[in-house]
């Protein structure tokens, strides 16, 4: 169990504006060098390469290096579900001041409806074909924890899904908190094959930058034809 003073140290690194700032722009996956990550924080270069060290000695990034180049990312989908979930609580702290109006969530109307949050689908997109597979009891999914059923297993396998156990350090399956939607979308090994599985038959079409991804005709039809659900 984590001690009281690791977790204040957590939040402390995380909550720093510049180093925020940082680990948002990472959210969706990709791996960004310091100059990039410097200009994304609004912080001189020097200034960038402090906080990464920071970032670094706490497990929060990982680096890889490819020739002279050094790229850094989120080390694990905890840390990209930790990001949203506290976008989430902060929309909801903010909705509850008095006489303000608060749109919950990312504004920009693509990213509400589908984006990408690490290695796996959030958005209306996404909650919504939660919510039907938990309906059609393909899936149960709660606050706390969710699990695929035998139904839900067999339903991945017809759209072509065979999941392996999952890797050490990642959950087979889970719920992530939705940052617009305030419910769970699916993460976890399962939400990271789903995605996959809508890249690889081009249902969706992800964005040149930032987390906004596209539905396409073929995936509209597709979600309609597998889901039930119309986008």
């Amino acid at each position: 169990m984590s001690s009281i003073g690791s977790l204040a140290g957590i939040a402390a690194l995380i909550g720093e504006p510049a180093r925020t700032a940082m680990l948002v722009s990472l959210i969706d996956g990709r791996a960004l060098t310091a100059t990039e990550l410097a200009e994304a924080a609004g912080v001189a270069p020097a200034t960038a390469s402090g906080h990464l060290g920071r970032l670094l000695e706490a497990g929060l990034l990982a680096l890889e290096r490819q020739g002279r180049h050094r790229y850094f990312r989120l080390s694990s989908p905890a840390v990209a579900a930790t990001l949203e979930g506290l976008m989430a609580l902060d929309a909801t702290l903010r909705s509850h001041v008095p006489r303000k109006t608060i749109v919950t969530g990312p504004k920009d109307h693509a990213l509400r409806r589908a984006r990408l949050c690490y290695d796996h689908l959030a958005g209306e997109v996404a909650v919504a074909i939660a919510d039907r597979m938990v309906a059609r009891g393909q899936l149960d999914l709660r606050g706390d924890g969710a699990a695929v059923t035998g139904t839900g297993l067999e339903f991945l396998g017809s759209l072509g899904i065979e999941l392996a156990p999952a890797r050490t350090g990642t959950a087979f399956c889970r719920p992530c908190l939705d940052w617009s939607e305030r419910r769970p979308h699916i993460a976890g090994a399962v939400g990271a094959a789903l995605y996959r599985r809508f890249a690889e038959n081009a249902w969706l079409r992800r964005s040149s930058e930032g987390r906004a991804v596209t539905i396409t005709v073929a995936g509209r039809a597709a979600i309609e034809r597998h889901f039930g659900l119309r986008t």
